[in-house]
């Protein structure tokens, strides 16, 4: 099987896609934006092809490079873990007929007032949403659903460009920011109040093989915005467990609903007094690092897992499920350059055992702000084999591990 890679180079954990594919023995070439020799030779030196292009998003270059590699041998498999390269390989695939996720389920995944048409037709719960391209859109949502309301961009991916609006005047001024009256065309959906978390897979001729529950510490909306907190996310080993069935057979459902073959995937949803709630899905992997949490966590190789799944249609890894895991952000005391750090000597004395790994960016490093996400700034990833007693360790880093900044 011949399998090429798009953009194997950047952001830098797309390496290890690559050598998870190297590592299946399967024939690998890979298109980037970046030189060949931004590789280490460890993993330029297996390719049977490379090719250098513009941008992998413009669907003609990437084509083209596409049908340079197949005119040496056949390509059976055109794979993207970066949403925004999604679209332009599945666009590639239909043109080029290799086999793969569609364009109808790589839209439906960006498009999220399709997606949930999809996935609420389909008998899901969800929030209450539709697309706004104009101000009377969204005003006519309100008056029929009330407030609290979140705007975003319709393709943006968790969190991005999500405005919670409690109000007339934020609503207003919202619509203005997301350059509605430009005639940007937005989602608008009922605010849902509860717990979230995140259900990923990896999914193999449309059934789940592997899969992960895990929980954000505050919602994300509320993390994102507010300085003080160190925000938590935090995947269990209890997922075999009953309270999770009902998760599990959503997300079966939804990935049978949006037609997604075999991939990795990326589900959002909330649980509070209106019960399990859907809320997005992506046919990539999730953000923020959380496959090196679910490797260190479950002692496997879950890259490897992945590839072997494009290129032989099953897996012969799987997770053990010893350990829970997560990551905590900790965020600078004003924005500006860090000039040092309290507790980390105290944290890795007393949670060395536990502690998967960290970064603390060096001193006269330019802090970033709170809306820049969970890896931003400094962080710390740990395992554990009990859930409350992880949970207990991050809050105690979170307390006492201080980022200095002026």
């Amino acid at each position: 099987m011949h399998v090429v890679l798009v953009e194997p180079c950047f952001p830098k954990n797309q390496r290890e896609f690559l050598r998870g594919l190297i590592a299946t023995g399967a024939t690998i070439s890979a298109i980037s934006e970046r030189p060949a020799d931004t590789l280490p030779d460890e993993l330029r030196h297996p390719l049977f092809g490379f090719e250098q292009v513009r941008s992998v998003v413009d669907e003609n270059g990437l084509a083209d490079a596409v049908r340079r590699l197949a005119a040496r041998r056949p390509v059976d498999r055109l794979e993207a873990t970066v949403e925004a390269h999604v679209m332009a390989a599945a666009h590639v695939r239909e043109a080029l007929q290799i086999h793969g996720t569609t364009s109808r389920t790589a839209w439906l995944c960006r498009d999220k007032p399709s997606m949930k048409d999809e996935i609420r037709n389909s008998g899901i719960g969800c929030a209450a949403s539709a697309r706004v391209g104009k101000r009377d859109d969204a005003r006519a949502f309100v008056k029929q659903h009330g407030y609290p309301v979140i705007l975003k961009p319709v393709d943006g991916a968790g969190a991005s460009g999500a405005t919670r609006c409690d109000d007339d005047a934020g609503l207003e001024r919202a619509l203005g920011q997301l350059r509605v009256d430009a005639g940007r065309n937005v989602a608008i959906e009922e605010f849902l109040t509860g717990h979230e978390g995140f259900y990923d897979t990896i999914t193999i001729h449309g059934q789940i093989a592997i899969d992960f529950a895990t929980h954000y510490y505050p919602n994300v909306l509320e993390a994102m915005r507010t300085r003080w907190i160190s925000p938590q996310i935090v995947t269990t080993n209890r997922i075999d467990q009953e309270s999770y069935r009902e998760l599990r057979e959503m997300g079966q459902k939804a990935i049978t609903t949006l037609g997604i073959w075999t991939s990795a995937t990326h589900m959002e949803g909330f649980f509070g007094d209106k019960g399990l709630k859907f809320s997005e899905i992506g046919c990539r992997p999730p953000g923020v690092g959380m496959w090196d949490i679910y490797a260190a966590a479950n002692e496997f190789d879950i890259f490897r897992a992945w590839a072997e799944a494009i290129v032989h249609g099953r897996v012969t890894l799987r997770p053990n499920r010893h350990f829970c895991g997560g990551l905590i952000a900790l965020r600078p005391d004003q924005d500006g350059v860090i000039y040092g750090y309290e507790g980390v000597e105290a944290m890795q004395r007393d949670y060395g055992r536990w502690l998967i790994d960290s970064h603390f960016p060096a001193p006269g490093t330019k802090t970033q702000g709170v809306e820049a996400g969970y890896m931003a700034n400094a962080w710390v990833r740990v395992r554990h084999n009990d859930y409350e007693e992880l949970r207990r360790i991050l809050d105690r880093i979170g307390e006492t591990v201080k980022v200095k900044a002026r």
